[in-house]
This record gives structure tokens, C-alpha cells and sequence, in this order.
């Protein structure tokens, strides 16, 4: 088995890299307010930029910074100073698509590591070999290789240079998302981080001569499933991935949830752990990636070609976050921010850094000046709550509340 990988977490803005941090990434991804692939996410302004790696460095955690949009003549001109002020408060790798990202970065920062993005489409060890010659430390697969390809590239890749893999999160139906649906649909440009993923629409099919009478694609089930595709999740496959040599395991989804940064992150540190230490995970850890919101998950294209999709398309959304501990003392007394609305006597479940997941009924709760209080209702509101047991900050009370 190889040496044991990177958890590489999503991180779309300081809620998310605050969870990430919280429950155990090795290294988070994020943006800076340009150049980045999730335009929609929250993203870092400068000063944010140099918050977040003082925060994730405070916890022996690398930062890595997307720079993979497809930049034009107005903006490149941005990029020197913005790589400048990348490299002089500490950021570890910038992830690049373009060569003029490399290049400015071995001129004008330095200390910075370079990571060929996903979005140059590396499928073979010989394009790996001229991206590490030009300077690149790290080289982002194609989604689209088996694990066998995969394996055979890091074998003949050179020596040194890392190799970093999606794991787990949303699958795009183009090439390693080189997509020119949104662009010409919509005029959002998935290249310059403003997908608005058409391939997710209801489609239905009108003939030229009748305009405006509308005629349903039906595959099975009165639905359709064109460009339906699965969520990726390779949690069960941790050990494949080390012995194949993969060094980072990447976690898609900064514009998701803080939610889904926490139990994704959590999961596979348990994982990489557990296969370091030649054990099984955890069950409940195990159960974490089907505790987030996902569509129904496929191993992609690490095992050959993942095929048609001909089920609901739909999120499986079936937990609720209800509340976040703030703090925790010895006896379990805590103080939490509402998310959503419970009552005294709903069963719950608390997780947490390194807390499994446990289930408790929850008891009458105190607003902050002490008085009795059976149901908090003011998003955001901070209320005590009597907890079993102690537990860490940012844990995490939830219930199953599956939607209809």
C-alpha cells in the first residue's frame, strides 16, 4: 500500500473552511474573489485571503488557491500583483489551468507551489512529464481515467511530482468540465466559473412547425435522464486509491454546504486513517456521506464506464442540520446557534470532530438569559442546551427529516 494520502477538503468560504479545519482536512481549496472556478460561492477577499491561511496554517493545514478560470486580455493583467500578494501571505499551491499561471508564478511568487488543474485534462503520464518539467509540483487527473490508468501514470510520472484525484462529489457530463453548454444557453461561462449546469434541466421537445406546443421526453418513470449523471463517492475504495499511488484525495463542492464540508472531510480522514492503519472504517463514519446531500452515488470512471443513469435525478436530502455548539463544557452544558427549527422531545443525533454520531432526545432548553425554553425559533439564535456528553466546538445537532 502507498504512502498515506492528503484529504484535500472544499472550502467556499470561512464557514466551510472553519468546518474543513475543524474536522480534519490535511489541505482546503478556496478561491480569491477572481480567477476561481465557483463564481457563486462565497470566495475570500484579500483580507479574508490572509485570514484563511493564518487559520487553516495555525492548524498544520496547506492552502491551496484556485487560479484555473480561462482569463482574457483585461484581466491577466490582474494576475502578477495577484500571485505577488498570494505568495507573500503564505498560500502553499495555486491551482492552474493555464501556462501563464505557471510561468507568472515561478517569476513573481515564488514560494508558491504550482497544481495543474482537472480542467487541463491530464490523461496521460507524458503530458504529466512536461507540466512537471515546466514547474508544476502536482498534476489534477481527468476524472474521466480508470484506476488502472491512474495507477500506470503515477508509476511513469516523474519522480516527485504529486498526483492529486477527485474522490467524491458532482460528476460533470463534459471532459473534465470543458462544457459549452451554459455559455451558449444561458451566456454563463463554465469556463470562467459560472456554470449554470443545463445538463440538469427538464428537457422537452418541440417540433418547428408547432411552436409553443411542447412534447415530453419520457425514458422511464415519466422522466428523463439525457445528461443525468451520479455523484462520485469512492469512500469504499480508500486502500485501491493508496496502493495506485493517488497523493491527494480531492473532495469536490465549495459552493455547497458548511454541512457537507464537515461530514465529507470527516469521512475520509476516518477512511485515510482506518487504510493507513490496515482496519476497517467505521460504519457510522462510513454513513456519513449519505447523511449529506447528494444524487445517488457511482464509483465514475475508476472502474470502467459508469454507464446511463436511468434513476431519479433528484438530491437525496434526508438530514437536517438544527443547530451548531459554539461551546461545551465538561457536564455537557452547551451553547449552540439554531439552523432550523426543533423542539424538546425530538429525537436527534450530535456529531462532531472526531464524535461519532449518536443519538439523543432533546430536553427542555434555556434561551441566554435562563429562562425555560421548549423551542427555539429565531434563526441564528444562540440557546443553552444540556448535551450527554461533552463535546467540541462546531459539532453538529441534526435530524432525519426526509424530504417528500
Amino acid at each position: 500500500m502507498g504512502a498515506k494520502p492528503e484529504v484535500l477538503a472544499p472550502a467556499g468560504d470561512r464557514e466551510r473552511l472553519d468546518m474543513a479545519l475543524a474536522y480534519g482536512a490535511d489541505a482546503v481549496y478556496l478561491a480569491g474573489t477572481a480567477f476561481g472556478m465557483r463564481a457563486f460561492a462565497g470566495n475570500f477577499d484579500r483580507d479574508g485571503l490572509k485570514e484563511a491561511v493564518s487559520a487553516a496554517h495555525a492548524k498544520g493545514v496547506r492552502v491551496h488557491v484556485t487560479c484555473n478560470t480561462l482569463a482574457r486580455n483585461h484581466e491577466v493583467a490582474q494576475l502578477p500583483g495577484y500571485l505577488e500578494y498570494l505568495d507573500a501571505i503564505g498560500v502553499d499551491a495555486v491551482i492552474a489551468a493555464g501556462p501563464e499561471v505557471l510561468d507568472l508564478c515561478r517569476r513573481r511568487a515564488p514560494h508558491v507551489q504550482v497544481h495543474m488543474s482537472t480542467q487541463t485534462g491530464i490523461t496521460n503520464y507524458e503530458t504529466a512529464r512536461v507540466w512537471h518539467e515546466l514547474g508544476a509540483s502536482r498534476v489534477i487527473l481527468a476524472r474521466e481515467l480508470s484506476l488502472e490508468e491512474v495507477a500506470e501514470l503515477k508509476a511513469k510520472a516523474p519522480r516527485g511530482l504529486e498526483v492529486e484525484c477527485f474522490v467524491h462529489g458532482a460528476m460533470c457530463v463534459s471532459w473534465s468540465g470543458r462544457c459549452l453548454l451554459s455559455n451558449y444557453m444561458t451566456g454563463r461561462d463554465a469556463s470562467r466559473g459560472a456554470c449554470a449546469q443545463p445538463c440538469r434541466y427538464q428537457y422537452a421537445l418541440m417540433e418547428e412547425k408547432r411552436p409553443g406546443e411542447y412534447f415530453p421526453v419520457f425514458e422511464e418513470n415519466g422522466e428523463t435522464f439525457i445528461m443525468n449523471s451520479r455523484d462520485m463517492c469512492m469512500i469504499d475504495h480508500i486502500p485501491a486509491l493508496m496502493a495506485a499511488g493517488v497523493d491527494s484525495l480531492k473532495i469536490e463542492g465549495r459552493a455547497k454546504s458548511a454541512y457537507y464540508a464537515a461530514m465529507t472531510t470527516a469521512a475520509y480522514r476516518h477512511a485515510v486513517d482506518a487504510a493507513a492503519e490496515n482496519r476497517p472504517l467505521d460504519p457510522l463514519w462510513r454513513a456519513e456521506v449519505d447523511k449529506v446531500s447528494h444524487r445517488h452515488y457511482s464509483t465514475g470512471f475508476w472502474f470502467g464506464q459508469p454507464g446511463q443513469h436511468t434513476d431519479s435525478a433528484r438530491y437525496v436530502r434526508d438530514w437536517q442540520v438544527l443547530a451548531i455548539v459554539q461551546s461545551c463544557d465538561g457536564l455537557g452544558s452547551a451553547r449552540l446557534s439554531l439552523r432550523n427549527k426543533f423542539a424538546a422531545g425530538d429525537e436527534v443525533e450530535v456529531v462532531g470532530p472526531d464524535v461519532a454520531a449518536f443519538p439523543m432526545t432533546a430536553p427542555m432548553m434555556r434561551d441566554m438569559d435562563g429562562f425555560d425554553l421548549a423551542e427555539p425559533r429565531r434563526p441564528q439564535m444562540e440557546f443553552r442546551m444540556k448535551l450527554p456528553r461533552q463535546v467540541p466546538p462546531l459539532s453538529i445537532i441534526r435530524a432525519c427529516r426526509p424530504s417528500s
